[in-house]
């Protein structure tokens, strides 16, 4: 472990350098980010799993930082060109492209004309040149002249592709002009003449200028987007001139000298052929990961919070899956989530007047099966899908409620193996509708099954790296079931294969032995029966919960490892296991001075802290604290809304510039980011998060383009 790396990590994290080289060597032994961020606060300051995971990428990018400046020191030394200076030089690098800049000059070229015009023997005369000292540059010129350098013009030319290269591979002035731009380049967007915007998508962007700096990450996306699909010029625009006159006052030694005219034509050349080109795609491509990481982070914090929405528990669920022409597709689950029956109605296609018949399924379902609660997927038709059942509601006087649930990624699960595997005999798309019953009863486990990069909550994901995408996502959703938890004996494979330790072998184990052998009991069967290697013991059992088995610690989140201590505490205060969340035990337990207890029970005080919290509520779920969503049992229209008028609704998507709330009408509602707060923010997932139900206000209301603006400040 490298000390000065692990140094350097604590001063840019602001972390202990203990707690990094703990955190670091938990790594390196198997030891997960969910059981390190959950299990041993202790012995790293109760660090979060983001930062966890932040110091092992930081950690690895600066070990191959400095394998990279070795190789780069080797490779100069094996030409005998190292000296102690750019030995120096190298490592006081901070980032790899300065590295590189450095190692430029050393690399084997590839043809060019700097490299022909060497090979031309005309390297002597670009030093002759660049000594200032010359004159009668011509005359000299003339001694160069070959079979391959026809003329003095053509000697002088060469010479100048020589020094253009030099001056290209110099690492401060390549450094000195990106900080340069950086600082002072505006990106510029201009619309090609014969493009295929036809829906005006990228219209902002047609005649468009921002400075590089200042520019958001959802823009950098868009302009990509209008770039690659051949609708956007993009360039960076900045004052060459300044850059120019710079080089020249690094180069031109002498401006009364012969040379001088020579190198400055060679400066102007290498900057615009060389240095220019290059350093604009070093930038946009900054820009574009710049643009990619805020959109992984957006989508990773949406993703996060409908992941967490709470389930409605032991409700028969009606789900209807919206469609035209294709018709709408219904899914009765029970209260578990079996499947018990489906079918398709047709009540919107084009030309009927008459719904009543397709209406009287939907009673006759709902009174055969006393369904709770009609779910409604969000997509195609869902408005006029709501209209229909709020009509029905009180058409028929039924005691159900219905919500919108989002329907992102149903079809990506219907026509998927894990949805093949649960209903063979069901038709895709009814498939698609029992998932959307499903999102109602347990969102976590029924989303666990699409990909997350199938469940649109984000921004720009498909202009994201595929690999880069999926390995954030995959981290918010091993996060996010850890810290839920799952009944080890209900639990399916896909949300199994999320929890700290478990692998697809030890899956398999659990699965086959509850089919053989029914519910466990314990979670020290799973160490007796060799289902768990005691590494994956430790990892995962923290994580899977045992209801109504033979010891009520089992159901809680409290490892294994601490059971004694909580014997001995439970003791200390004349209490036991059989009064777990019981008000007498609360009572008790909030009395305990946690620094005095955790001295005598030899644990810290982040771990004793955990324990207290799973004794007073020993099946806490952290989304019994999240808002469920809204029922409802009538409809918005557009017309009915008012200048001024509070609403209710649900945040369906947060991005960059504000949020999508569901109100209730065809399109969500836009709050931007300025009518968030009367505060200063920077993004607004510091206000909201996708599922949050909200109170806002109307300040907009676009009839013809089915638009409203919405304000979380009341006006």
């Amino acid at each position: 472990m490298n000390n000065e790396i692990i140094k350097e990590i604590s001063n840019d994290l602001n972390i202990k350098e203990e707690y990094i080289k703990k955190t670091l060597n938990m790594l390196s032994e198997g030891c997960t980010v969910p059981f390190i961020a959950r299990y041993r606060k202790g012995e790293t300051g109760a660090l979060t799993e983001e930062e966890i995971r932040n110091i092992n990428e930081v950690y690895v990018y600066q070990v191959s930082l400095e394998k990279r400046k070795e190789d780069v020191i080797r490779l100069i030394d094996e030409k005998g060109l190292l000296t102690d200076d750019l030995k120096k030089n190298i490592m006081a690098c901070k980032k790899l492209v300065e590295v590189e800049d450095i190692y430029r000059p050393f690399k084997e070229k590839k043809k060019t004309k700097a490299t022909d015009a060497i090979n031309n023997g005309l390297e002597p005369l670009a030093k002759i040149i660049m000594s200032f000292k010359a004159t009668d540059i011509k005359s000299i010129a003339k001694n160069y002249i070959n079979d391959k350098v026809k003329s003095v013009d053509d000697a002088i030319e060469g010479a100048s592709y020589i020094i253009a290269e030099w001056i290209s591979d110099n690492a401060y002035i390549r450094k000195w002009i990106r900080s340069f731009i950086y600082k002072n380049g505006i990106i510029k967007t201009s619309v090609k003449k014969d493009n295929n915007d036809d829906s005006l998508v990228y219209e902002m962007y047609y005649n468009y200028e921002e400075e590089v700096k200042r520019i958001k990450p959802h823009r950098i996306l868009a302009i990509n987007r209008g770039e690659k699909e051949k609708v956007l010029n993009v360039k960076i625009s900045v004052d060459d001139n300044k850059i120019i006159e710079f080089i020249e006052s690094k180069y031109i030694k002498d401006k009364n000298s012969e040379s001088a005219s020579i190198v400055e034509n060679a400066i102007k050349d290498s900057y615009k052929r060389l240095i220019y080109p290059s350093i604009e795609r070093e930038i946009r491509s900054d820009l574009s990961i710049k643009g990619e990481d805020a959109a992984i982070i957006n989508f990773g914090k949406n993703l996060e919070a409908l992941l967490l929405t709470p389930p409605m528990k032991e409700k028969v669920v009606l789900a209807v899956d919206p469609g035209f022409v294709n018709g709408c597709k219904i899914a009765v689950v029970d209260k578990t989530g079996k499947y018990l029956d489906s079918c398709v109605i047709k009540p919107f296609l084009k030309g009927k007047t008459n719904i009543d018949e397709d209406v009287k399924v939907l009673v006759d379902l709902i009174k055969k099966y006393n369904v709770d609660i009609i779910s409604i997927g969000n997509g195609t038709a869902s408005r006029e899908s709501e209209k229909m059942v709020s009509d029905m509601i009180k058409k028929y006087n039924l005691n159900v409620k219905y919500a919108i649930v989002s329907e992102a990624g149903a079809s990506i699960y219907s026509a998927s193996n894990v949805a093949i595997e649960e209903f063979p005999d069901l038709a895709v798309e009814k498939r698609s509708a029992v998932s959307i019953a499903r999102r109602l009863q347990d969102p976590l486990s029924e989303l666990v099954k699409i990909p997350p990069d199938g469940i649109g909550v984000g921004l720009y994901q498909h202009d994201v790296a595929d690999k880069k995408l999926k390995d954030n996502l995959d981290f918010v959703v091993e996060k996010v079931v850890n810290s839920v938890g799952v009944n080890i004996n209900t639990a399916s494979p896909y949300i199994l294969k999320y929890i700290s330790g478990l692998t697809s072998k030890n899956i398999s184990k659990i699965i086959e032995y509850r089919d053989c052998h029914g519910k466990f009991n314990s979670r020290d069967e799973l160490k007796k029966k060799k289902i768990l290697s005691d590494k994956a013991f430790e990892q995962a059992i923290g994580f899977l919960r045992v209801q109504d088995g033979v010891n009520i610690l089992d159901q809680t989140d409290i490892h294994p490892e601490s059971y004694d201590k909580v014997l001995k505490l439970l003791d200390s205060i004349d209490s036991n296991i059989s009064q777990l969340g019981t008000p007498y035990l609360i009572e008790k337990l909030d009395n305990i001075n946690i620094e005095e207890e955790s001295s005598k029970l030899g644990i810290d005080k982040y771990t004793l802290e955990d324990i207290i919290k799973s004794l007073k509520k020993p099946s806490r779920d952290p989304r019994d604290e999240i808002d469920a969503p809204i029922l409802k049992s009538d409809v918005l229209n557009i017309d009915d809304l008012t200048l001024g008028m509070k609403l209710q609704g649900t945040v369906r998507n947060v991005v960059d510039f504000g949020a999508f709330i569901d109100i209730g009408l065809h399109n969500d509602g836009l709050v931007h980011i300025s009518n968030m707060s009367k505060e200063f923010i920077k993004n607004p997932s510091d206000v909201v998060s996708v599922g949050d139900i909200v109170d806002c206000y109307v300040i907009e209301i676009n009839k013809e383009k089915e638009k409203v603006s919405l304000s979380l400040l009341e006006k």
